[in-house]
């Protein structure tokens, strides 16, 4: 039961280790440690993915709900920031039962307070409260949760009460709806905000579309839809509709920091909060007051939030190299007579950057390969060493972090300078480039990420990364 672990958002593990009494005994370490804070309303509201696990691990959290004395309320499929939504708006608790993007053997949960995610803190607290998850006895009788199905609906008229009708028209967008959990709700929303949206590449089983590290067979799926020319752009999202996937005419996927730098802009925001793996062009191109950097990790950049808002800054966003955005704080919308108020939803949301980057796009008047390249946001690329223990990796960083040998490291690609020692080391070098070697969090494994003008120049900035690394820590790459 090691496999379960929790990462930057959310439990996961093999789909075999978390049925039963796993689930049932996280729940309830969930609502015996976080439920039971004074004031706290004793529901829980409950959603999942479309992958063939998530019910049965519903009707699970469901009946831990009921043991430990909450109303359970089935929200059925829903997208992740749509529970989030409604647990706001009732004040209660949520688990959403999803594992994202990763393959369907593997599945998770993801906890909510009544105000959003829940933090680290709130993570060791459910540790601390952890029965026997390898305990031999049965189960409770289940017992069924009462039906929600308007909070979906609830989510669809967030974005229809305050974009204009009208603000997508002359737009054609292909919706790869595959199994995310948005495929429906993608193709009303833009429909109704005047988009031509044509459904394509439904699925019965479930696809495991990742938004950072995209599958071969999705690439040539997305190049080939789009290779007719029909449409303006391609819009999907991963399993459980939290972080977004959009190309281009060309059939070019854009980058999801890329999506949030867009949508950051296009709501006004004055202070932004992302990862160290977001691309450097937040600071370059974006135009803010203030961008703050965190370690990986949706808890990690929702406190930057806070800390944002308490320093001061009037709208506050956040975005994460996957593209999924986080809306900080309220939001104006519009011009004039017409402009309206976007609520705050301080967790990751695949929606708003999906709808932020056409409507800037239509805006402008341009294509959005067009619109990318007025940016200037130059190229990334990243790759990982598997097999690399905590240990050797850990060594390898700490050595990377004194200024001597990381001098003698890098010499034969540049000058190092600007290190980030936040989630491992970020290290900027001459020519625009960074290179950024950091642990993974939930895997024995090496990941370096890397910036530069050109794709081919970050690839093998990547692939230089890797073999030096592993020769530094006496391996082969």
């Amino acid at each position: 039961m090691n496999s379960l672990k929790f990462g930057t958002s959310g439990l996961r593990g093999p789909v075999t280790d978390l049925t039963g009494r796993p689930s049932f005994a996280y729940a309830a370490a969930f609502f015996a440690s976080v439920g039971a804070e004074p004031g706290m309303r004793r529901e829980v509201v409950i959603g999942r993915d479309l992958r063939a696990s998530s019910a049965g691990i519903a009707a699970t959290v469901a009946t831990a709900a009921a043991a430990a004395g909450l109303t359970a309320i089935d929200c059925g499929p829903l997208p992740t920031p749509a529970l989030a939504l409604e647990a706001a708006r009732r004040g209660s608790l949520a688990v959403m039962v999803t594992g994202s993007h990763i393959p369907d053997d593997r599945n998770g949960l993801k906890f909510y307070r009544p105000d959003g995610e829940i933090t680290k803190a709130d993570e060791a607290a459910i540790l601390g409260a952890l029965g026997d998850i390898a305990d031999p006895a049965p189960l409770p009788a289940a017992v069924p949760a009462e039906p929600e199905p308007d909070a979906i609906s609830r989510y669809r008229r967030r974005y229809l009460d305050v974009l204009a009708p009208d603000i997508l028209a002359g737009l054609t967008i292909a919706v790869y709806q595959q199994s995310s959990v948005a495929r429906d709700v993608l193709v009303d929303v833009l429909s109704a905000l005047g988009a031509d949206a044509v459904p394509i590449g439904r699925s019965e089983t479930f696809v495991p579309i990742d938004t950072e590290a995209h599958r071969p067979q999705d690439v040539a799926f997305i190049r080939e839809a789009m290779a007719s020319g029909a449409f303006d752009a391609l819009v999907t999202t991963d399993g459980d509709a939290d972080r977004p996937l959009v190309a281009d005419a060309r059939g070019r996927i854009l980058r999801g920091d890329v999506l949030g730098l867009i949508t950051a802009r296009y709501l006004g925001a004055d202070a932004v909060v992302v990862p160290v793996t977001a691309g450097s062009a937040i600071e370059r191109a974006g135009g803010f007051r203030r961008v703050l950097r965190t370690r990986v990790g949706s808890p990690f950049v929702i406190a930057g939030m806070e800390r944002a808002a308490r320093d001061g800054a009037r709208i506050v966003c956040g975005f994460e190299a996957n593209g999924g955005f986080l809306a900080g704080s309220d939001s104006p919308v519009g011009d004039g007579a017409g402009r309206k108020v976007l609520p705050a939803l301080p967790t990751r949301d695949a929606v708003l950057p999906i709808l932020a980057t056409l409507a800037a796009a239509r805006q402008a008047g341009l294509p959005l390969a067009d619109l990318v390249a007025a940016l200037d946001v130059g190229e990334t690329a990243s790759d990982r060493l598997p097999d690399t223990p905590s240990e050797r990796s850990g060594a390898f960083l700490r050595r990377l972090a004194e200024e001597a040998f990381r001098r003698d490291f890098l010499r034969p690609v540049g000058q190092p300078h600007g290190v980030d020692e936040q989630d491992g080391v970020r290290i900027g070098l001459d020519g625009d480039r960074t290179i950024h070697f950091r642990a993974s969090g939930n895997a024995p494994e090496l990941r370096c990420y890397a910036e530069a003008k050109s794709a081919r120049d970050a690839e093998e900035l990547v692939r230089w990364g890797l073999a030096a690394a592993a020769a530094a820590m006496g391996r082969t790459a």
